[in-house]
């Protein structure tokens, strides 16, 4: 079953909205390249002209008085995920079809709502009942009753045993889903409807037989395109059951949610400071039933006037740990009004990931560094803000000063970034290599004495070279190769230094030296 909600983002406006907003011309825009463009509008502002697409500019020309409110794509999408969980009461599953409609699949359900005709009849109730404007179609395929929830005239049910061609044969190509650049192809070809596209006409068998070779000509045309929204014949297959279509059924996943309804309202921060501790506890006990940890916790505080307070804060790493989560919300919380009091507290994890149960050990608190940093990191975040606090990651890269970048610590790394397994590098690097001079016994020899910073050091002992090649998928052919060298003066100190650039590899004049880490 396919569900159309033709009119989404304006029924939701409206519903926001007075009657008196709605009687006026109006119109939903989102700004684009060219100024704000028109994506949706009210019956008013269609009766003065207004249409989809236009250019806000244009639509005034032709009514002065429209009325332009931004659009919230984002807010219908969130809309439209809450229908498809909502819509699973006439099927097992279903999924989006962005960015206004609906699939749902109701195999072997239709006989709980006393047929077909039926369901179609409660599913146009359930929507006018919440003053959405809904047009759903049944089919044995997606692609089927995609095209007759937007494009059919007639009777909203494709029966297995009827013959889509015949009964879809009238309906414009666009009734496939395709991208608009094929449209216009298909338009410039003058393909307009499905009949022609499939090679069924009313005509005769001449015209029939020279359909069907228009058919292979587009076969031909497109075989190269493998996106179905970007293949006609691929959506015609898959609209006929020839060619399955995978969907994305859309799952509900409960949020972790703890709350205290009050007897009396607290207006004390002692008092609130117990409720959260309790909520923590209950938190906990509700993530070790799902195997998870927090990494995003929101508070909600609802006063007796009817304002909701929120505070939220983020964890560098999954956790449990109740009185970690105490101590970061007690830091948000000095600065809240209860005003006559708060009556309902209410505590939700918006993130959580997997977190596995960990056998308790007396020294697991001295020895586990990694939760003690973690724990560090959340409540220099806390105190300073996220952005006042950065931490290192590895990159996938074998340059030493692209080994290793800056990021947010709430900001997870991606599996991409893994640290590439190479010599020994060391714990300092500068933040830019320094030049130095040196002297060794041949051309490519081992350097013997070097001068840095104003001050000549001996070497006495050396290990190399490490030849490091550039990246040549993103530098120039010209960029010199690396000879590193692990190497120890006199007192002691150890360098990390290289030579850019051999003698005689065509790439620029004698070879240069650096100095690019110290190591500890």
């Amino acid at each position: 079953m396919s569900i159309w909600l033709a009119r989404l983002s304006v029924d939701r406006w409206r519903r926001a909205s007075t009657p008196e907003a709605d009687s006026a011309p109006t119109a939903l825009i989102l700004e684009t390249a060219h100024g704000p463009r028109i994506t949706a509008t009210n019956a008013a502002g269609l009766a003065a002209g207004a249409r989809a697409g236009m250019l806000l500019a244009d639509a005034r020309a032709l009514c002065p008085d429209l009325v332009a409110i931004p659009a919230d794509p984002a807010g219908d999408l969130a809309a439209l995920e809450k229908l498809a969980l909502w819509a699973q009461r006439w099927g097992p599953w279903s999924a989006l079809d962005p960015p206004d409609g609906l699939l749902v699949d109701v195999t072997g359900a239709a006989h709980l709502f006393g047929g077909e005709a039926r369901l179609l009849k409660d599913v146009a109730a359930a929507f006018t009942q919440r003053s959405l404007t809904a047009r759903a179609a049944l089919a044995p395929t997606a692609g089927a009753a995609w095209a007759l929830s937007h494009y059919g005239r007639g009777a909203a049910i494709l029966a297995p045993e009827d013959d889509p061609l015949r009964l879809l044969a009238d309906l414009p190509v666009a009734a496939l889903r395709l991208d608009d650049d094929v449209l216009t192809a298909l338009r410039r070809l003058g393909i307009k409807r499905l009949g022609e596209l499939a090679g069924v006409s009313g005509a005769g068998e001449d015209d029939i037989a020279r359909e069907a070779a228009a058919r292979d000509a587009l076969r031909r045309r497109f075989r190269n395109r493998h996106s179905p929204a970007a293949n006609p014949l691929l959506r015609l297959d898959q609209l006929l059951g020839r060619v399955p279509e995978p969907l994305l059924p859309v799952i509900a996943r409960p949020v972790p949610l703890v709350q205290r309804r009050l007897m009396e309202p607290l207006r004390h921060r002692d008092l609130l400071d117990r409720v959260v501790a309790d909520l923590a506890a209950d938190m906990v006990r509700a993530l070790e039933a799902r195997g998870e940890g927090a990494r995003r916790l929101e508070l909600a505080l609802w006063r007796v006037d009817g304002e909701v307070l929120t505070r939220r804060i983020e964890l560098a790493a999954a956790s449990r740990e109740a009185a970690h989560i105490t101590r970061l919300f007690a830091q948000r919380l000095d600065d809240v009004d209860a005003g006559f009091g708060i009556e309902m507290v209410q505590l939700r994890a918006s993130w959580s990931e997997p977190l596995h149960l960990d056998q308790a050990d007396l020294d697991a608190a001295a020895e586990d560094h990694g939760t003690a940093l973690a724990a560090c990191i959340d409540r220099l975040s806390v105190r300073l803000g996220p952005r006042a606090v950065t931490r290192p990651v590895p990159r996938a890269s074998h340059i030493p000063e692209r080994a290793q970048g800056w990021q947010p610590p709430l900001a997870a790394v991606p599996p991409a970034q893994a640290a590439l397994a190479f010599h020994t590098r060391p714990l300092k690097l500068l933040d830019r290599p320094e030049p130095i001079a040196v002297l060794h016994a041949a051309p490519d020899g081992v350097p013997q004495r070097f001068r840095w910073r104003g001050e000549v050091r001996e070497v006495t002992r050396a290990q190399g070279p490490e030849r490091i090649a550039p990246e040549w998928w993103r530098e120039r052919s010209s960029t010199r190769l690396r000879d590193y060298y692990r190497i120890e003066d006199a007192a002691g100190r150890r360098y990390w230094i290289y030579r850019q650039g051999l003698i005689g590899d065509g790439r620029g004049g004698v070879p240069e030296w650096f100095l690019q880490g110290l190591y500890a």
